[in-house]
C-alpha cells in the first residue's frame, strides 16, 4: 500500500480514529479527516445518522474503521464514497464482503471491546460522579 497513491485517510468516528491515526503514521500520510456516523449508544445499535461527511466520491482516500459488524455503516460508506478503499481492523461475516481489506475475522455474535474504549477497572462516567 504505497502512501503516494493516497490523498489521505478518512477515519470513521469514533472507532476508526485510533486505527486511522496509526495507519497515517505508518504510511507517512499527513492528511487525515473524519467521517462522523452515529449508529451505536455504547453497546446498543440504533438508527444511523451521518453527522459529517467529506465532499467527493472517495477517489484516492482510505476509509478506516475499527470493526465492521452488521455491514450497515459499510453499506452507507460505499454509497457515499464508491471510489474509496474501505478497510477495517476487524470484520464480522455480515459485513466482511463490503470491505476491500481487513485484518481479523470475528464471529458475528461476539462483542468487541477495543483497547482504547476500556479501562482496567470500571470507571463511573463524570456526569454520574457529580450527583
Amino acid at each position: 500500500m504505497p502512501a503516494e497513491q493516497w490523498k489521505g485517510i478518512w477515519a470513521v468516528s469514533r472507532g476508526g480514529l485510533v486505527p486511522g491515526a496509526i495507519l497515517a503514521r505508518e504510511l507517512g500520510i499527513r492528511y487525515v479527516d473524519t467521517i462522523c456516523i452515529s449508529s451505536y449508544d455504547h453497546d446498543h445499535q440504533r438508527d444511523m445518522s451521518v453527522l459529517k461527511a467529506p465532499e467527493g466520491d472517495g477517489e484516492g482516500y482510505l476509509i478506516v474503521e475499527d470493526l465492521v459488524d452488521s455491514g450497515d455503516t459499510a453499506r452507507k460508506l460505499r454509497e457515499l464514497y464508491p471510489k474509496a478503499k474501505l478497510i477495517a481492523v476487524c470484520a464480522k461475516p455480515s459485513g466482511a464482503l463490503l470491505l476491500d481489506d481487513y485484518v481479523v475475522d470475528i464471529e458475528q455474535e461476539t462483542w468487541i471491546e477495543q483497547p482504547w474504549d476500556m479501562s482496567i477497572q470500571y470507571i463511573e462516567p463524570i456526569n454520574r460522579k457529580q450527583k
